[in-house]
């Protein structure tokens, strides 16, 4: 959770830093976190649609240039070619529901996360599908 907290020192999001480390044997494989695509404009430059709508939290995930820290980890796993089956999130707050769908179908099989997040459905998702889910508090 350390690792996490320090990636999301990263995050280019000015309304919540989310950092993500998939680990599988014991090994780090990818880390995520939550900002625009590679090679845009974050936020930071050029500001927070969201905020400017007024988009409460755990609402309209498709309103954001922003890409989540997990589906970020996702990717790097992915774009290296490194498989995430049966591995392990390490994430500073709970998945969203559109995470949790991805972390099914990426066969990750545990959820580690600090902070909460106001999305009931992903819980279930991700309980319904088995994935051991883990909070730990600072």
């Amino acid at each position: 959770m350390e690792i996490a907290e320090l990636v999301a020192k990263r995050s280019t999001c000015l309304r919540r830093h989310v950092g993500a480390v998939l680990v599988r044997d014991k090994r780090i494989i990818a880390t995520g976190y939550n900002g625009a695509p590679a090679n845009l404009p974050h936020c930071l430059e050029v500001g927070c649609l969201r905020q400017q709508q007024a988009i409460p939290s755990g609402q309209r995930h498709e309103l954001c240039r922003g890409i989540h820290a997990e589906q970020n980890a996702i990717i790097q796993a992915a774009l290296y070619g490194t498989s995430t089956k049966d591995s392990t999130l390490y994430v500073t707050h709970q998945p969203c529901v559109l995470c949790a769908k991805m972390l099914i179908n990426a066969g990750i099989v545990r959820v580690v996360y600090g902070g909460d997040y106001p999305d009931e459905a992903a819980a279930q998702l991700l309980d319904e599908a088995g994935i051991k889910i883990d909070a730990v508090r600072p």
